[in-house]
């Protein structure tokens, strides 16, 4: 039987492949080490969670939860990795074209004491949502059951701290937390949607809610609901519009 993979094949694929590399397409620059990390917004956002729901979420590397502690560890870690990826998105806004590497470390650094004042507010929003969707599902049974298995609840609060982070014309990031959610939920919230208070979303399975969508006080979607969706041969046209 013959060798199942031949070294002279699998360098002309390659070479092959390389030197596709060098047609102009979008798809090959090679910015891997400027972008923010994927997998590190994902550990943010769950590190997130343990803030705002402090007595729902914890970090099992420690294996005694100490509250205080734990909590001034999580904001430390939250802070440093928010820090360093809004740097990195940064790179990706025109307006930021001109500025000096010194210049991007100052903003990432106001964006992110600035993010980090607006937690209570978030946390204030949150309770709302919570409190609705108690009040809005006779099956749910009590607060603990909403908080660790409504895929409503955690698609709202993904977009609440995404949503601040795009008020602050953050790139990319805040679309990143939101597609996070949305691989966990089926549910897709722009952050630069507009969602007041007591906002419950019930089994939420193919919602998708636009950049454009301004949501008021007290409304409940249930399931395959498009809102503020539009498109047109145009594309790119529409954007930021």
């Amino acid at each position: 039987m013959g060798d199942l993979v031949k070294e002279a094949e699998i360098n002309k694929i390659v070479k092959d492949i390389l030197a596709d590399f060098e047609g102009g397409k979008n798809i090959d620059e090679i910015k891997i080490f400027n972008n923010p990390d994927r997998l590190e917004v994902r550990q943010l956002v769950d590190n997130m969670f343990r803030i705002i729901f402090p007595g729902y979420f914890r970090d099992k590397t420690y294996k005694i939860y100490n509250p205080h502690y734990s909590f001034g560890v999580n904001i430390e870690d939250a802070f440093y990795h928010l820090n360093k990826q809004v740097k990195l998105a940064l790179d990706f806004s025109k307006e930021n074209a001109d500025m000096t590497e010194e210049e991007k470390l100052k903003e990432s650094y106001r964006i992110c004491t600035s993010f980090f004042g607006r937690v209570p507010k978030i946390r204030e929003y949150i309770e709302t949502d919570l409190i609705a969707t108690l009040d809005g599902d006779p099956a749910a049974g009590c607060f603990e059951e909403i908080i660790l298995a409504y895929p409503g609840l955690i698609a709202i609060t993904v977009y609440r701290i995404a949503h601040e982070l795009y008020l602050e014309k953050v790139p990319i990031l805040p679309r990143l937390m939101t597609e996070y959610a949305h691989s966990q939920t089926g549910i897709d919230i722009h952050p630069g949607a507009t969602i007041d208070k007591y906002f419950f979303i019930d089994h939420g399975t193919g919602i998708v809610i636009g950049e454009t969508s301004i949501i008021g006080k007290d409304v409940k979607i249930y399931q395959g609901v498009t809102i503020g969706a539009l498109s047109t041969r145009g594309g790119q046209k529409l954007s930021g519009k």
